[in-house]
């Protein structure tokens, strides 16, 4: 498998402001638990006593919802995940999200509201590994 990924890179970022999609975005996550979350990195966060990686990310989901909501973002998909269908045997996902922005701009306010920002420690604390994918839409054939 391949090393985890949590954050996206700042390379990353800049590839996708400079393709500047056009009208909404959809964000496909990909999201894998860890069994306990490491609070390691926010112990702040950490609460009373350990807890697991989707309880951890729950926690993420509901410090995020308001957020998500104020800068026109909405969650369209929520489903389990499991291994691929198509793809590598030792890959699985245990969530499966698609989040609606209305445009990029709205999910790059989202993304660097610093209240917001505030609670991503609970997300680092629940994943073992993760993928993004920005996507924009195109017209059927």
């Amino acid at each position: 498998m391949n090393q985890a990924t949590l954050h996206p890179t700042n390379d990353a970022i800049a590839s996708l402001i400079a393709e500047n999609p056009a009208g909404p975005i959809n964000m496909l996550n990909l999201l894998r638990f860890r069994d306990q979350a490491d609070y390691r990195d926010s112990p702040e966060l950490a609460g009373a006593g350990p807890c697991s990686g989707a309880e951890a990310y729950q926690r993420y989901m509901q410090h995020t919802a308001p957020f998500l909501q104020a800068f026109g973002g909405e969650l369209q998909f929520l489903g389990n995940g499991s291994k691929a269908l198509i793809g590598p045997a030792d890959e699985r996902w245990d969530l499966i999200m698609l989040v609606r922005q209305r445009s990029l701009k709205d999910f790059l306010a989202f993304a660097t509201n610093e209240a917001y920002l505030k609670g991503l420690g609970h997300r680092t604390a629940a994943l073992e590994d993760s993928r993004l994918f920005p996507l924009s839409e195109c017209p059927l054939p």
